[in-house]
């Protein structure tokens, strides 16, 4: 499906009903940027990360095993600097544009993301999630009911293996963020504001930070350390983005019923997660709020869900809840909902019966 680019910056739909009124007044008091909170998020970050690689090189003198146990909260650090650079591209972490784009394309090197060729992305994920005629950029690989059984064999193939637990958590993850974002995938004349440049600056410098690394510590030691960091790393971004918007009542519409409030307070879910966990991921639980007003910072969106029960209403998933969304692969336009590759088996084969 060839993707339409629109205007991200487009002002929302004034339908979604009296349910939101005055939502754009309430979710203005937290889209204020906090230099002392900001600062005190990039030390505790960066800092985390820092003293993270120096206790996984350390570790390596007392056995792998507790190099890769230390993977996991230092891996929680890097997803910490992602929710910096994403809150970068929305310009709502720090009050200046300048400031914004500098701190999101040092994060970017970090996090292996070029900053303003994700931005772009990310921009039309939210400008069109959930509007059907729209996918493609930005999102994870939906088809509807009708697309994936009037599919040829192939495109249900590999649309099959592509929704495949063990494909899209284990491989698809890592090779998302270790091989594809070295290219420039989108088509050059889209790319206006320096996001070309930014991949292949971004690949420039993680190359030079590998190279002092390596001759400072050794290539293998490098590996050993950085590797399953990066892979625990790149599979919660990819969860945290899956759950966030695939669930089994979530919002899909065409364009001409498509709304933005809908979409957001419908169309993404409120991850609870503990404490630590809500902490190493920013936030980002709160992904309806944050698709409903990109502008709050993530240090503020605990706050503008607390104080509004009109921030309450979306689609509430526990640790628990969100595992049994894994299987979901398919949007149900009769019903409503994601299904399975089985339950459309099911349906197939009584219609078989049936004729």
């Amino acid at each position: 499906m060839q993707q339409t680019i629109k205007d991200s910056s487009r002002t929302p739909q004034p339908t979604a009903g009296a349910t939101y009124t005055g939502w754009q007044k309430l979710v203005a008091r937290y889209a204020k940027p906090d230099v002392n909170q900001a600062r005190w998020q990039v030390l505790n970050s960066f800092g985390g990360l820092l003293l993270g690689w120096i206790a996984l090189y350390l570790s390596l003198q007392v056995g792998y095993w507790l190099t890769l146990l230390l993977a996991f909260p230092v891996a929680g650090f890097l997803v910490r600097i992602f929710i910096i650079q994403h809150d970068c591209g929305h310009n709502s972490f720090l009050p200046s544009r300048r400031a914004n784009d500098l701190l999101g394309s040092i994060c970017g090197v970090f996090t292996m993301v070029p900053y303003k060729h994700w931005r772009k992305s990310h921009a039309i994920h939210h400008a069109h999630h959930a509007e059907l005629e729209e996918r493609g950029i930005g999102d994870v690989w939906t088809l509807t009911v009708d697309e994936y059984v009037q599919a040829p064999w192939w495109k249900r193939l590999t649309y099959r293996i592509f929704r495949h637990p063990l494909f899209l958590f284990g491989v698809a993850p890592a090779f998302h963020f270790m091989v594809q974002q070295r290219f420039p995938l989108s088509a050059p004349e889209q790319n206006r504001h320096g996001e070309t440049a930014s991949v292949w600056w971004t690949n420039v410098a993680l190359v030079s930070l590998l190279t002092v690394a390596s001759l400072l510590l050794g290539l293998k030691t490098v590996i050993a350390i950085q590797l399953p960091v990066t892979i625990i790393a790149s599979t919660v971004g990819v969860w945290m983005f899956y759950v966030q918007h695939q669930f089994e009542r979530t919002y899909w519409e065409h364009s001409e019923e498509w709304d933005y409030v809908l979409a957001a307070m419908h169309g993404s879910s409120y991850y609870k997660l503990p404490r630590i966990l809500q902490w190493f991921t920013g936030n980002i639980g709160f992904h309806h709020i944050h698709h409903l007003s990109p502008r709050i910072p993530n240090y503020n969106l605990q706050r503008a869900h607390d104080e509004n029960p009109l921030l309450q209403r979306a689609t509430h998933l526990t640790i628990r809840d969100s595992l049994k969304t894994a299987n979901l692969a398919l949007w149900d336009e009769k019903s409503r909902r994601l299904v399975t590759f089985r339950e459309v088996g099911q349906l197939q084969r009584q219609k078989m019966l049936a004729a």
